[in-house]
């Protein structure tokens, strides 16, 4: 596509280890107030190379809302104000499929949700019809896909599938925990995968996530899990992470609002 096609600026909602992009230039920061109350943080605005990006914080900046508080509802509607039709969110998961260890990066294809209680919808209040939308499919597959050929163009070690199991945190699983979600088909265990996913479906945003496993899920090993162990996969495997993200934003953000 030629750049005249350019849209707006990408969304990329960043979690547990990633407040920051490096490569990002900062143009401004910008804090806003919506109908559903203020962001996790700052819409931080800049650009990847001549790509408009918009940056946000999901836990906030430093890292101090846990994934159950997290004004999911708030965060999308900033970013759907700021222009942003594209979004990729950056989670920090469990491995419970074998090939699916610390470290590595993935791109999932679908999702279960396990989480309860969370403000889950913009359909809510006085509405004059009922509004249901469809989910077949959580990821925008264009998204996935693009962001699929730019980690094999940048190198990176990653799996282009895997079903997203939501949990409601902010505690890790039970060993028999994982075992249901594996027997229900999951292959990463996440906190905050819902209701982002599909609070992006209700606006019409493209949204697709980009995971990095941080741990094996509980029970997996014999190990107990330890923040030690979760930092030092975050260290080892956010700097593929940031290479897709650079590799992929321009065409990303040519993608628009969906259909």
């Amino acid at each position: 596509m030629s750049e005249q096609f350019a849209t707006g600026p990408v969304g990329i909602i960043g979690g547990t280890g990633l407040t920051r992009l490096s490569g990002l230039v900062i143009e401004g920061e910008q804090q806003v107030v919506t109908n559903w109350g203020e962001p996790s943080d700052r819409l931080v605005k800049g650009r990847l190379g001549e790509q408009e990006v918009v940056f946000l914080a999901r836990h906030g900046n430093p890292h101090r809302i846990p994934p159950h508080q997290v004004n999911y509802r708030a965060n999308l509607q900033a970013l759907y104000d700021a222009g942003v039709r594209t979004v990729v969110g950056v989670n920090a998961v469990g491995g419970i499929h074998r090939d699916m260890g610390p470290a590595r990066v993935v791109i999932p294809d679908q999702l279960i949700d396990y989480t309860w209680g969370r403000a889950s919808t913009f359909f809510e209040g006085e509405l004059e019809s009922t509004t249901h939308i469809d989910f077949t499919w959580p990821y925008c597959e264009d998204s996935r896909q693009l962001l699929v050929e730019s980690a094999r163009k940048a190198g990176v070690p990653f799996s282009d599938f895997g079903v997203y199991g939501a949990t409601q945190g902010p505690r890790l699983e039970t060993a028999a925990e994982i075992k249901r979600m594996e027997r229900d088909g999951c292959d990463l265990v996440g906190m905050t995968g819902m209701p982002e996913a599909v609070l992006a479906a209700e606006l019409g945003m493209r949204y697709s996530c980009l995971a990095l496993v941080v741990n094996w899920a509980a029970g997996k090993t014999e190990a107990i899990i330890t923040i030690d162990e979760i930092e030092a996969a975050i260290e080892q495997g956010m700097t593929g992470v940031k290479r897709i993200l650079e590799q992929s934003v321009a065409d990303l953000g040519r993608l628009g609002s969906k259909d």
